[in-house]
């Protein structure tokens, strides 16, 4: 769990420290081990109005991509224990199969390094269209067939089209540009794991409301 040291503030009051600890990952950029620099922290705890247990709030900037997490936190002894980061960091979902499911977590884990997250972005999608059955020809050879097969929308096709997939995508305009930008890599990303959903983790939540409305009549 993150932690922070309070500083203090005045005579009874305390706030998160200049540091936040322990953070694997940025929840924006992904870098490993991020520093996380505090550029605005509550003063004591922030009241809720509805009855909640308040709690102590932060901001903190990543050294690396210099977007901001915010946190809530409560005292615990000698330390802030952090309950929740805002973004969370990325989590490839458990509904996925375990292959796609792998690779799209490094996706998520390199976005700090575009060539390869999207590499591992069409390492995941390659693994999603192959458990499917889906395993002649290439890449987006596949994504047609699954379209023609009524597996995947006009809409999910095209936008597969559009992104860079790794070095699948078959554009002579890559020739001269090679490598993935920041941008490029992101939306392959965001298409891998929209895929994921749609193939997959949609189709499991379904079947888990199902189950449980039968389960609630019977």
């Amino acid at each position: 769990m993150p932690f922070v040291k309070p500083v203090s503030v005045g005579p009874a009051l305390v706030a998160l420290g200049d540091q936040l600890l322990d953070v694997a990952r940025c929840s924006h950029c992904s870098i490993a081990n991020p520093n996380l620099v505090k550029v605005w922290a509550s003063a004591g705890v922030a009241p809720h109005t509805n009855g909640d247990p308040s709690r102590h709030w932060g901001a903190y900037s990543c050294s690396s991509c210099g977007n901001v997490i915010s946190v809530r936190a409560r005292l615990v002894n000698n330390s802030f224990a952090i309950e929740e980061l805002f973004p969370e960091p990325k989590a490839a979902h458990n509904d996925l199969p375990e292959l796609a499911r792998k690779f799209l977590q490094q996706a998520f884990e390199t976005l700090h390094a575009p060539d390869a997250a999207a590499v591992m972005a069409g390492s995941a999608v390659d693994a999603m269209l192959k458990h499917l059955g889906y395993k002649d020809g290439s890449l987006y050879a596949r994504i047609d067939k699954a379209l023609e097969d009524n597996v995947l929308t006009q809409a999910m096709a095209n936008w597969a089209h559009e992104v860079r997939l790794g070095s699948n995508r078959p554009r002579h305009a890559d020739d001269q540009k090679p490598n993935v930008s920041e941008e490029e890599a992101k939306q392959s990303v965001e298409f891998a794991e929209a895929l994921g959903h749609f193939l997959f983790v949609l189709t499991a939540r379904i079947k888990r409301g199902i189950e449980a409305a039968k389960a609630a009549e019977g």
